[in-house]
Parts: C-alpha cells; sequence; structure tokens
C-alpha cells in the first residue's frame, strides 16, 4: 500500500512510501533514513512509538495527539512543531530544538538555547519529568499530568503527602528552577 506524508498547510506530498503493514511509522522511519526533510509535515495522531529518528528534521511538523512513547528523537529540529496532546512517556527529546513547539493549551516553547529540561525516571511510577520554559512561563509534564509549578506542587501535596517520592520531586523543581533562571529565553 502507498503512504504519503503531506505538508501540513499545502497538502502536496513530502514522501511517499510503498509498505505491506499500512503504518505511518514505517514511512516516517523510511523517509528518515532516506534524510528526507519532513518540515511541515502533518502527522496528526500518527503512532511513532519507540521511533528512531535521532536528529530527524521536523520543523513545524504537526504531531499533535501523536503517539511518541519510547520515541528516541535526540538532537532531532522540532523548531515551531506542534505537539499538543502528544504522548511523551518515555520519550527522548535530549538536545532536540524544541524552540517555538506548541503545547498543550497553546503554550509556545520559549526561544533559549536549553527550553526543555528532564529528569527520571523519577517518582513512585518511575515516570520521567519533562519541564518547559514557556511563554507563559514552566509548564510541567509526567504522565497525564501538564501544567504549572503551582499546580504540579498542590497535586504533589495530595498524591505523596511528604513521603521520599514529594521530597524526591521538591529536589527536581528545585534543579529545573534553577536551570530556566540560568538558561533565560532570549529577547
Amino acid at each position: 500500500m502507498n503512504i504519503q506524508i503531506k505538508c501540513r498547510f499545502t497538502g502536496s506530498v513530502l514522501f511517499e512510501h510503498d509498505c505491506k503493514d499500512n503504518t505511518i511509522k514505517l514511512t516516517v522511519l523510511a523517509a528518515f533514513e532516506k534524510k528526507i526533510s519532513l518540515a511541515n509535515a502533518y502527522l496528526r495522531g500518527a503512532d511513532l512509538s519507540g521511533a528512531y529518528l535521532s536528529g530527524a528534521y521536523l520543523r513545524g511538523a504537526d504531531l499533535s495527539g501523536a503517539y511518541l512513547r519510547g520515541a528516541y528523537l535526540s538532537g532531532a529540529y522540532l523548531r515551531g512543531a506542534d505537539l499538543s496532546g502528544a504522548y511523551l512517556r518515555g520519550a527522548d527529546l535530549s538536545g532536540a530544538d524544541l524552540s517555538g513547539a506548541k503545547l498543550k493549551n497553546g503554550e509556545i516553547v520559549g526561544e533559549s538555547d536549553r527550553p526543555f529540561f528532564t529528569l527520571g525516571p523519577i517518582g513512585s511510577a518511575e515516570r520521567m519529568l519533562y519541564a518547559f520554559s514557556t511563554d507563559k512561563g514552566i509548564r510541567l509534564q509526567t504522565g497525564c499530568f501538564f501544567g504549572t509549578v503551582e499546580e504540579f506542587e498542590a497535586q504533589l501535596k495530595t498524591t505523596h503527602g511528604k513521603n521520599e517520592h514529594a521530597r524526591e520531586y521538591e529536589a527536581a523543581m528545585e534543579l529545573i528552577q534553577a536551570h530556566f533562571k540560568i538558561w533565560k529565553p532570549k529577547k
């Protein structure tokens, strides 16, 4: 079956691939292998779980609602990508350029050298804790939670009280806040 990846703005075909499995993941991996730019690609809701896309060029791609669990996106160029509603649990975004990327609630990742920070596994569920410097302040994501530092701290008290997991998260919060004080958004 022929699968096409189209431009999210013009509808023109960026890449097409014949595969018997009928999955967008194999088509994206084939494009990546051939070093095809997937800038502005329409990949909304795509299942890219576990995909190896280190250094992929996905500037402005629509990855809203994409399933990126365990995807290896280290060093990927995701500047301006739409990641709203994307499932990122276990995704490796180390060194990825997320500047200008759109997150849940329409928040935009700030323009800085390090607008993204991740820690983990952490807490009772051994999840990754993602921190973003956005146009509306620091936003945190872990598991199903996405919100402000204050919302996270309130949830932390409700869930863990003052146990060892709460203390671990509190230490992580200090590190995250120090990180974003050092790596402020560019003006």
